[in-house]
């Protein structure tokens, strides 16, 4: 097999990595083109292309992360993880397991950890790899990437997300929500919402926004409600599809440009939060992207809503 047909091979593996490193879908895939470079280039065969492949691209993504939090820190509004519509990485045996750690949820709380930390924990927890490897990757020694586990460990065991375990449920239940949605169904989003909700948005004071969070049921409900007025205007499609491993919906345009993306963590048959990502620099990767402010001036939204305060 030559080092091409190699590397097409365990590309699904690597961008899976490194987007679990990274939360970027671009820096990802820069990632592992990088990794290709550096393989092409070496001189003598690695013994295992699986695990110089996978070091090499860890390495790079761990130097992109630390130059990354410095941007992150400045970002306007909440930060939220590129929306992936699928995982390239497919083990049909831990299915469920790669879904969870690939969503928003997960992916935020990888954030509290250091870029090493978020490493090994990857490596590891999601992906199996052994401390030998693991200590290949990141430049340290066995003890040291014990010792990184057994921290990143805690602090994801502290926060780790938890979700509906039926997938479909989980699916009946966000499609209930967005038909309720279409209607604009006060009451029926109210019953399918959780008591202390959150809607959360990121929008990188890119694109319009009421509010960066709205918290509690009835709020939330009204806010959905008065969403769906302009939608309808603009003849804006509802799209369910899952995103990030999570139950969620693409809004496009009626030109089928892409608007936002909305992700439902869905537990204990009521959705506990929605993530709305509406920055367009991060959802050019999913096709062409509608002027949200355009579409604003159409729906004729020139005044803010008032829902109830939260």
């Amino acid at each position: 097999m030559s080092r091409a047909d190699e590397f097409v091979d365990l590309r699904p593996l690597l961008f899976s990595i490194a987007y679990r490193i990274l939360g970027s879908v671009s820096e990802a895939e820069d990632a592992v083109q990088d990794a290709w470079l550096r393989y092409e280039a070496t001189p003598a065969v690695p013994a295992s292309p699986k695990a110089f492949l996978s070091a090499v691209v860890t390495r790079i993504s761990i130097d992109v992360l630390r130059s990354a939090r410095v941007r992150r820190e400045e970002y306007v509004g909440p930060w939220f993880p590129e929306p992936l519509l699928a995982d390239p990485y497919q083990d049909p045996e831990r299915s469920a397991e790669l879904a969870d750690s690939m969503s928003m949820a997960a992916l935020l709380l990888l954030e509290r950890l250091s870029p090493l930390e978020r490493a090994v924990f990857v490596l590891r927890e999601v992906f199996g790899f052994g401390f030998p490897e693991i200590a290949s990757a990141v430049e340290r020694s066995e003890p040291a990437c014990r010792q990184l586990a057994v921290r990143a460990r805690r602090h994801m065991d502290a926060g780790r997300p938890r979700f509906e375990a039926g997938r479909r449920k989980r699916e009946e239940l966000a499609g209930r929500f967005l038909d309720a949605f279409r209607d604009g169904d006060v009451d029926g989003l109210t019953g399918l919402l959780a008591a202390d909700v959150q809607m959360v948005g990121d929008g990188g004071g890119k694109a319009p926004q009421w509010a960066d969070r709205f918290i509690g049921a009835e709020n939330v409900a009204r806010v959905l409600a008065a969403l769906a007025r302009p939608f309808a205007r603009i003849e804006a499609e509802v799209e369910p599809h899952q995103v990030n491993g999570q139950p969620g919906a693409i809004f496009r345009d009626r030109d089928g440009r892409i608007l936002t993306t909305w992700i439902l963590d869905i537990l204990d048959g009521r959705i506990q939060t929605i993530r709305t990502v509406i920055n367009p620099d991060k959802l050019g990767h999913l096709g062409p992207v509608a002027d949200a402010w355009e579409a604003l001036r159409e729906a004729g939204q020139a005044r803010r809503p008032r829902p109830h305060p939260g």
